[in-house]
């Protein structure tokens, strides 16, 4: 629960593990019951290719054979592609068509079920990107992802 880590570490701490470039949170012991070790799903991997805490660099790292292999190639043939994914895979391709220092990524709030679109020019480059929706809604669920690490 993020609002209770925060209340135990600290806002700015929790901030820091979430939204920072290269900087883990506390790596996940395997008694804990979030521990992907005790998911079936995962039965096939060692323990060493289980991951027990992840930054946003790893989240890159993970993401961009995928992106570089197989999803530019589908764009590059003309079709249009649609990325469902959890929040930071999504800041992971923010990242890196919009090129953001690692500094600033912690600034980076994707509202959760908001349709965010970009629009590539022939090298893959954005030429705009922009949210499906209500300005006003969208800025108040990209406030509500900033505020998921604060303390209640």
């Amino acid at each position: 629960n993020k609002a209770e880590t925060a209340a135990k570490h600290g806002e700015e701490q929790v901030k820091i593990w979430r939204r920072s470039y290269d900087i883990r949170p506390p790596a996940l012991e395997e008694s804990d019951e979030r521990f992907p070790g005790h998911d079936p799903k995962y039965k096939s991997l060692s323990d060493n290719e289980l991951p027990r805490t992840e930054c946003l660099k790893d989240t890159v790292a993970r993401f961009l054979p995928l992106w570089k292999n197989e999803i530019s190639t589908e764009i590059k043939s003309g079709k249009k592609v649609l990325i469902v994914a959890h929040g930071n895979s999504l800041r992971a391709l923010v990242k890196y068509l919009d090129n953001i220092p690692d500094e600033e990524i912690v600034g980076l709030n994707i509202p959760t079920g908001i349709p965010l679109v970009y629009e590539l020019d022939d090298d893959l480059k954005p030429i705009k990107h922009y949210y499906l929706g209500d300005p006003e809604e969208i800025a108040k669920a990209q406030q509500a992802v900033a505020n998921q690490g604060k303390a209640k």
